[in-house]
Parts: structure tokens; sequence; C-alpha cells
């Protein structure tokens, strides 16, 4: 079989902002008085995304910011921090106060993917936060740009010639689920790193890759206007609003890779506080329009307790290690 080669043009950046100190960031000086049911919220909240804007983990924290914000009784914005697939947001979350004027749309990958391609040190770890809710899942979808001629896994495999395949960055669903496949059906395949799915879907379009795993609420409407073709899926069961499209399974190589993401909060963020925040993001998430807006999106409502999204995160992180150690893949491109 053939050894996957990847790029290691994104390694050294995802390690420098996993590893920025609390300090650079606005640390937590624990001088102020601890907020209350009562006097919460104390002013406008911050909501960080660690994505670009117009992707889908940005869409999703302004779906829920103003519905949430209205039930609070405080403006929610929405700030970008883009980079390393949101580690340098989540960087700075950790240095926040924990009086709930700060939080985070947390993407899984962050937790249970990245920390397969960095050093341990260098990890982000969920214990570093308080869990307001979980949010949704998201599905994968390997596209290929049409000049390539690709419309299945045998077209690649048939094609005389290593393939390049784009990921939305270093520990991603992206790359995992790339990697995996290809390990698997034999394929030889490069890497090519970008930051986010925006970039990627815009490579995959302009040819600068052949392929490339993306987030089917952000290649569906390329898919639709015939742009690109969708290969197979990476979800666990055939996608009703992509029918004639496998699942990897389907085609022979068992390989499921879901995004997920949830609200986060600062480590010692009050329990009222984070009761207060639980309910104005479940009353936002009962709103038709939130509502339309995931069937739009195409995802999948994983609007779990704190707890239980602790245990999906870190079963999907024991169920990736294992993967990526059985199949010998160094999604850190060191080997």
């Amino acid at each position: 079989m053939t050894r996957t080669r990847r790029k290691r043009l994104a390694i050294a950046g995802l390690g420098l902002a996993l590893t920025l100190s609390l300090s650079a960031c606005g640390g937590n000086l624990g001088g102020g008085q601890a907020a209350t049911a009562d006097t919460y919220p104390d002013g406008p909240i911050t909501m960080l995304v660690g994505q670009d804007p117009g992707g889908s983990t940005d869409l999703v924290g302004r779906a829920l910011a103003d519905r949430a914000g209205a039930d609070l009784g405080a403006p929610i914005a929405v700030e970008n921090r883009p980079g390393a697939n949101g580690a340098i947001a989540a960087q700075e979350l950790t240095g926040a106060e924990p009086d709930g004027q700060t939080l985070m749309v947390l993407v899984g990958s962050l937790s249970y993917i990245t920390p397969l391609a960095v050093e341990p040190d260098q990890a982000i770890d969920l214990a570093d936060f308080e869990i307001v809710s979980g949010l949704s899942q998201d599905d994968y979808v390997l596209v290929a740009g049409r000049n390539t001629g690709f419309r299945t896994i045998d077209d690649m495999k048939a094609a005389g010639r290593p393939i390049n395949f784009g990921t939305t960055g270093v520990g991603t669903g992206s790359q995992l689920s790339s990697e995996l496949l290809f390990q698997q059906a034999g394929i030889d395949a490069t890497a090519v790193p970008f930051d986010g799915g925006s970039p990627t879907l815009t490579a995959v379009l302009g040819g600068q890759v052949d392929v490339a795993a993306i987030q089917l609420g952000e290649a569906v409407e390329q898919i639709r206007a015939g742009a690109i073709t969708p290969i197979v899926t990476f979800a666990g069961q055939r996608v009703s609003y992509l029918p004639d499209t496998p699942t990897a399974t389907e085609a022979g190589y068992p390989v499921q890779v879901q995004q997920s993401r949830a609200v986060v909060a600062p480590k010692g963020t009050p329990p009222e506080v984070l009761g207060e925040l639980r309910t104005a993001f479940d009353t936002a998430f009962a709103t038709p329009e939130y509502k339309e807006f995931n069937t739009q999106r195409l995802l999948t409502p994983n609007e779990v307790s704190g707890e239980e999204l602790r245990t999906q995160w870190s079963s999907a992180l024991e169920n990736y290690r294992a993967l990526v150690q059985k199949f010998g893949i160094d999604l850190g491109g060191s080997a």
C-alpha cells in the first residue's frame, strides 16, 4: 500500500498558536466580584469564533447570537479570531474572566483530532473550559474539481499519478477523513493544507487541488450548481440531500468523521451563570428560524448537556487515535 505523503506547511504555525502564553491574551486577574444570576449579564457579551467569517462555524455563532442575546437582555457580539483550527481563539478564552461575558463556539476537531497532530503540551484540553451546550454536527463530503474527471474512488486509483488533496488545516476532520480514505485505498496523495473551508473550496474550484473533504453545508451550493463533483461522504449513512452519493463505508473504506460544535465558557464560570446561558441557548434552539437555519445548512442538531458532550468528544478522540495508529498515519507530518 502506498504511504500517503503530506505537506508540512501548516504544522509550525499550528504549534505556535497552541503555545501562545496566557499573558499575550490578557490573563484572568481574578480580582473582580463573582457573577451571579441576579447580576448577569453585566453588559454586552463577546462570543469568539476561531474561524473566518462566512464559514459554517461563524454562521452558527451568528444564527444563535441575536436570539440568545435577546433572551439574556444583552447583545452578543460575534468576534472572529481565525487561525490554527480555532486554537488562537481557544487560547484567548482561557485567559478571559470566568464571568460569562466571554464565550466561544468551539469546534470539536480541536479537542478530538488536533491532539493527534501536535505535542501533548500544545493540545487544547476540553477540561480547561465550562461547556454551556452542544450545538450541532456537520458531515464531510469528498469533492472533486470538474476538470479532474473524478467521480469515484476507483477513478482516483486509476489516475496513474499522485493526487493533490486540499484540507481545511492540520489536525482537522477534513485532513483525518482524507488521510484515512487514501491510506486504505492505497492512493498516493499529497495534502495541501489551507486555513478553513472557504479557501479549501476555492482551491478545488480553481484547480489548485484535485479533491478536498469539506463540510457539507459549505460545499452543497457548488455541488448543486455542478461546479464540483461529490465522490463520497464520511457520514454514518447516506445523506438524504445527496441520495446518489455513497458513504466511504459503502464504497469499501470504513471512514466516519464528523465536525461537532459547542458553546464554551472560561473554566470557573459560576454554575448559576452557566444555567442562565443554557436557558438562553435552549430558547434560541427552539425558534423556528434557528431550526430552519440548521435544515438549510445541512446541520444535525446536537444540543446536549456539557456532560454528554464531554463523553462524546472523549470517545471520538480515543476512536480516532486508534485509527491513526492502526493505519500508521502521522497527521503532524513529521514522519
